[in-house]
């Protein structure tokens, strides 16, 4: 008969390895399964979500802006990576002192499981229930170190595998379940975007013309692929909204509150524009920085209905997440073609990138006007109001920098005929001209592409006699209102980085 006590002596219980081991497999695919409970009604109370989103909140201005500057669009997944860690170790810790006495063990579980569900109950947007995948995810990790425990054949060498085996073949077919889940499941919203055609423009964008890729080895492309976007924004786990309740409620200072439904939106006038979108975290020579053709309905417009304060001069535009941006008013009315946006570059909105609309205000950075998974308009005061970055000590709205940067080449290249080239944006005031300069001699005027807008970037490029040795190549442009770039470097906060970019190279 199998002896399924708990065993009573320190000689009985495997090694305090092997409850490590133990406890770090049932921490770690007890977050799985809460990812796979989360997957099903909502990814944003996933436990690794739900935390990653506090300690964005809670971290001081200075961290999160090292952690961009730093890693750029990698720094969320390396965050959650480190939560993850964090969790295996509390897991470990957890087997640990199972194995000294089961409440101690129990009640590690029951930290991490409650951690989680008070992370997730805190976030904008998400009620009570938000809870129940970190407490699943709790319950299955306390579950398998019960398990652990009480059988004792279990714990020898084969046993052990078995265990972990099956320990770990849940987790990944969770994790799996939990992706498939988020494409298809009640939770997911990729089917109603999918099913969403996006309509003809009635005011088509104009044409750049032929010469709007310059089509140089390296350079990026006029026009940048949603995949390959730029994504920098407060949200750990893109919000799944359902566009059939999805709301835009217009209010705050104006003569009457108005709310829109996304069909309303279809109904109007559907503008299309190429504008280019930059990140005020970007510094010289960065790549957050995209341009696309967007597809919406003017923001202007829309706004008019409501009837606005002429004493209103801050648009606060508000995320289903809480995330809000504040945008001059005079910007937004001073007839630029600000958009709330549900099409990109010729597609549906994508989830990452805001849908079902987003804000698209030309000639801003984005933390003050391009609010992603947009749900509110307040229009309000400077004074009255700091939105979520003004909060953080950065800067209030400026129009972008004038920018420019090398793309090619990068680091060496062979003696003889250079091919350089890269990218120059002012939005809203155009690119006019660009400069190349070698080591210490004369600025050289670059060939610029064909652009059809003043909103979006414009590529360059020049044919450079290459002599062998080491190089430094500096770019500069002048915008369209004959203002040339600054060479004064600045820092990226509190109001975006200046200065010029430069290559250091070796020719051969």
């Amino acid at each position: 008969m199998t002896d399924h006590t708990v065993p009573d002596t320190e000689a009985e219980r495997a090694p305090a390895r092997a409850w490590a081991l133990a406890g770090l497999v049932a921490a770690l695919s007890g977050l799985a399964v809460g990812q796979l409970a989360a997957a099903l009604f909502a990814p944003r109370a996933a436990p690794l979500s739900a935390i990653s989103d506090v300690v964005i909140a809670a971290s001081p201005p200075q961290v999160t802006q090292w952690g961009i500057e730093t890693f750029g669009t990698a720094d969320k997944p390396l965050l959650q990576a480190g939560i993850i860690v964090a969790v295996a170790v509390a897991g470990m810790l957890a087997g640990i002192a199972w194995r000294a006495a089961r409440t101690a063990g129990a009640a590690v579980a029951a930290l991490l499981a409650l951690a989680g569900a008070a992370a997730a109950v805190t976030r904008p947007d998400l009620g009570p229930a938000a809870a129940l995948p970190s407490l699943a995810a709790g319950l299955w990790a306390a579950g398998c170190l019960h398990w652990w425990d009480t059988r004792r054949p279990e714990r020898d060498a084969s046993g052990r595998r078995r265990f972990l085996a099956v320990a770990v073949a849940v987790g990944a077919g969770a994790v799996a379940a939990s992706l498939l889940a988020r494409r298809f499941g009640p939770g997911s919203v990729e089917a109603d975007r999918e099913a969403f055609t996006v309509p003809e423009p009635d005011l088509p964008a104009a044409e750049p013309g032929p010469g709007a890729d310059l089509d140089v080895e390296g350079l990026a492309p006029w026009r940048t692929p949603n995949a390959d976007f730029y994504r920098i924004d407060t949200a750990i786990t893109s919000p799944a909204v359902d566009v059939d309740t999805w709301r835009l409620r217009v209010h705050g200072m104006v003569g009457r509150t108005r709310t829109y439904t996304f069909d309303d939106l279809l109904g109007r006038e559907l503008v299309e524009r190429d504008i280019t979108l930059c990140c005020v975290s970007n510094p010289v020579g960065g790549d957050l920085v995209g341009n696309a053709r967007w597809l919406g309905v003017s923001l202007a417009e829309l706004l008019a209905e409501a009837e606005p304060d002429p004493g209103a001069d801050q648009l606060v535009s508000r995320s289903v997440d809480g995330f809000t941006a504040g945008t001059p008013t005079a910007m937004v009315f001073d007839g630029r073609d600000a958009l709330i946006a549900v099409g990109m570059n010729g597609e549906p909105l994508p989830v990452d990138h805001g849908w079902p609309a987003r804000l698209v205000v030309p000639g801003l950075y984005g933390y003050v006007s391009a609010t992603k998974w947009l749900t509110e308009l307040e229009l309000t005061t400077f004074d009255a109001y700091d939105p979520y970055w003004i909060e953080r000590d950065w800067g209030l709205p400026e129009p972008v920098h004038t920018a420019s940067r090398i793309d090619t080449p990068r680091s060496g290249a062979d003696a003889g005929t250079v091919t350089v080239a890269g990218v120059a944006w002012a939005q809203h005031r155009g690119i006019s001209a660009v400069e190349l300069k070698v080591d210490d001699g004369p600025w050289t005027e670059c060939e610029l592409s064909d652009v059809a807008t003043d909103d979006t970037w414009r590529q360059w490029r020049i044919d450079w006699d290459a002599s062998s040795g080491e190089h430094t190549l500096t770019v500069r442009a002048t915008d369209g209102d004959g203002r040339v770039q600054t060479d004064e470097v600045a820092p990226t906060k509190p109001s975006g980085a200046t200065g010029l970019h430069n290559v250091k190279i070796t020719v051969a």
